[in-house]
């Protein structure tokens, strides 16, 4: 079979995407793997199809790169909104369905892509550490003084997703340090099983649980190894968020076919 496929990438987090409007296109577990993999495929942390859906613009089906359909994907879902405008379907306000429920987006200045996340009504504190469900359930953990550029992202990631804990059902793991303005994540993504140089429901989780101020609007700028990235969301309460937007840039990289 030959696919047409296309590769995004937002802040270096980066997607093989497929139009399935036709509903014609199913891959198997291997065939998604093998189209991710970065040696003998294309490449890629995850692969998604851009399907309908009835009462939407469009359905978001996502598969992490190990092959299996997976949780919600922040950046994925802001860079499946570029890739449907550039399909011709042109909205002002994105209106599509994930995983974890509906999603509102718009695309402005034809750059960045605010990508409206599901509302947080709690955490779980242990220790200095946090875990929390921004669409995919994420442990956030502060790092002190300049370390984090240092630390070694994969390991001390994957200790703590492979731990007796989260081994079962998995979780992703960020490390978060404070800045002047804003903060640095770096995280490790469970069904890539690696670092990757961003994650967006992963700095959506960082910025909540460093959100220092009071009540109201607020707006977190985030570092990432791959880029510049923004979280607002309005805080009604202790550890409750609505109106959570992920902003950022999604950039087409190529457009190829390959034989599967």
């Amino acid at each position: 079979m030959e696919l047409t496929f296309y590769k995004y990438q937002g802040t270096g987090n980066d997607f093989v995407i497929i139009d399935n409007r036709n509903n014609e296109i199913t891959l198997t577990t291997e065939q998604v793997h093998k189209l991710c993999d970065r040696r003998f495929g294309i490449g890629a942390d995850g692969l998604m199809l851009l399907s309908t859906k009835e009462g939407y613009d469009f359905e978001m089906v996502y598969y992490n790169s190990d092959g299996r359909e997976s949780s919600m994907c922040g950046n994925g879902g802001r860079c499946l909104v570029k890739f449907a405008s550039h399909m011709g379907i042109n909205k002002s306000t994105y209106h599509f369905i994930a995983t974890d429920g509906p999603h509102d987006a718009v695309i402005k200045d034809n750059q960045w892509v605010h990508l409206k996340m599901k509302d947080v009504n709690g955490m779980q504190h242990s220790f200095s550490s946090y875990v929390l469900n921004t669409g995919s359930p994420h442990y956030v953990k502060p790092v002190g003084g300049n370390d984090l550029e240092e630390m070694d992202v994969r390991e001390e990631g994957k200790s703590i997703r492979y731990s007796d804990r989260f081994a079962k059902e998995g979780i992703n793991v960020n490390f978060v340090e404070e800045l002047p303005k804003g903060i640095f994540v770096r995280t490790y993504e469970r069904g890539v099983e690696d670092e990757t140089l961003s994650c967006g429901t992963g700095v959506t989780a960082s910025a909540l649980v460093f959100a220092h101020n009071d009540n109201g609007f607020n707006r977190v700028e985030v570092k990432t190894l791959g880029g510049h990235l923004a979280v607002e969301f309005t805080k009604t309460g202790e550890e409750k968020f609505e109106d959570i937007w992920l902003c950022g840039p999604a950039e087409f990289v190529f457009k190829g076919t390959i034989h599967i």
